[in-house]
C-alpha cells in the first residue's frame, strides 16, 4: 500500500492524515506506453553503437537510463530501479504501464465497484484520471497542469495557507506550492485515487513537506479546522450529480466562510454555464455563496469557476 497512515485522526475519527509515499522506498512507477516505446528505441540505438542520453525526465523526476539486454532501466536519485520492457511498450496509447525492479507489473488501473485509470495525454503532458470513463480533469483546450495553475493563480499568493478540498492526483496542491503557498492541506475521500497518485510521476511533489494529505470526506474534515485558518481555498469537486451534491451545499459553504480569514479568497469550480440541462450551476452556487456570507467576484472562464471573497 503506498498510503501510510500517520496516526493523526480528525475529531470525528473518519479521516486520517496520510503520507502518500516516500520516494526512497518506492518500488513501482507508471510510465506512459509512448515513453516506454521511446526508451526501448533509445536502447536499440545504443546496441548499434549510438549512446542515448544518460538522463530521462518524467514529470518532475529525473532518472538515470541504463540499457540492459534491450530493456531500459530507469534509476531514481534514491537508487530505485524500474525496468521498462516490451510488455510496457506494447500497451495502447491510452495506457500507462506500471513497472518495478523486475519489469512490467500491469496497467495503472484499479477496480472497486468503479473503474479507475491513469490516462496519458499527448506531448508528455501530465495524465488525467478517469473514473468509469469520465475525466476528472479538464482536457479540452487545456491539460491538467495548466488548468491547475489557472485555478491556483486566481486565489493563491506567496506565504498563503491553502485548503484544497479534492486532492485527486494532486496537481492543484502542487500548483499552490508553485505559487508560493507556505502550507497546503488537501483532502481526498477515495484511497484508490491516492494509490494511483502514488504511481504517477507527475504527482511526486505531493511528498513536499508543505503539503498535508488527509484521507477523508471534505464535508466532515472542514469542521475540524479552526476559524480563519486559511488564506485561500480551492474547491474543485467532481461534476455535480446526485452522488456529489454534498459538495455543493449551503452548509459546506458556511464552513468555508468560517475557516477562511477576512479577505481570504475561494475558487469554486462549476464547469460551463448551461452544461447541465435545466440547471444554471454557476448561478445556483453564486446564490448559495452569497447566502453563506461571501461576496462573489464573478465567473472566471479560463478556470471555469467562481471566485468569491470573505468580507
Amino acid at each position: 500500500m503506498p498510503v501510510t497512515p500517520l496516526g493523526r485522526r480528525c475529531r470525528g475519527g473518519s479521516a486520517i492524515e496520510v503520507e502518500l509515499y516516500n520516494m526512497g522506498s518506492l518500488r513501482r512507477i507508471a510510465v506512459p506506453s509512448s515513453i516506454a516505446k521511446e526508451l526501448l528505441g533509445r536502447c536499440r540505438e545504443w546496441s548499434r553503437g549510438e549512446r542515448p542520453p544518460a538522463k530521462v525526465r518524467m514529470g518532475g523526476l529525473v532518472f538515470g537510463l541504463q540499457c540492459i539486454d534491450e530493456r531500459a532501466v530507469l534509476v531514481s536519485e534514491s537508487g530505485s530501479r524500474f525496468v521498462v520492457d516490451e510488455h510496457a511498450a506494447s500497451l495502447g496509447e491510452r495506457s500507462m504501464a506500471v513497472v518495478g525492479s523486475t519489469g512490467f507489473m500491469g496497467v495503472a488501473e484499479a477496480y472497486r465497484g468503479s473503474y479507475y485509470k491513469l490516462v496519458p495525454l499527448p506531448g508528455g503532458k501530465p495524465p488525467t484520471l478517469e473514473i468509469n470513463g469520465i475525466h476528472m480533469h479538464r482536457v479540452a483546450g487545456t491539460d491538467p497542469w495548466s488548468d491547475a495553475l489557472a485555478k491556483a493563480s486566481l486565489v493563491v499568493k506567496r506565504g498563503f495557507r491553502v485548503l484544497d478540498t479534492c486532492t485527486g492526483l494532486g496537481y492543484t496542491s502542487i500548483a499552490a506550492i508553485a505559487r508560493g503557498a507556505s502550507l497546503v492541506y488537501t483532502v481526498e475521500v477515495d484511497e484508490i485515487v491516492l494509490q494511483l497518485a502514488a504511481l504517477n510521476p507527475w504527482s511526486h511533489r505531493l511528498r513536499d513537506k508543505r503539503i498535508r494529505i488527509i484521507l477523508g470526506d471534505a464535508v466532515e474534515v472542514v469542521r475540524d479546522f479552526g476559524d480563519s485558518a486559511f488564506d485561500a481555498l480551492i474547491h474543485d469537486p467532481p461534476r455535480f450529480s446526485k452522488s456529489t451534491s454534498s459538495l455543493y451545499t449551503l452548509e459546506l459553504y458556511r464552513e468555508f466562510h468560517r475557516i477562511l480569514r477576512r479577505g481570504g479568497r475561494l475558487f469554486h469550480y462549476t464547469g460551463e454555464p448551461g452544461r447541465i440541462r435545466g440547471l444554471n450551476l454557476p448561478g445556483r452556487v453564486a446564490r448559495l455563496l452569497r447566502e453563506a456570507g461571501f461576496e462573489v467576484l464573478g465567473f472566471r472562464r479560463r478556470a471555469l469557476g467562481l471566485v468569491a471573497v470573505k468580507m
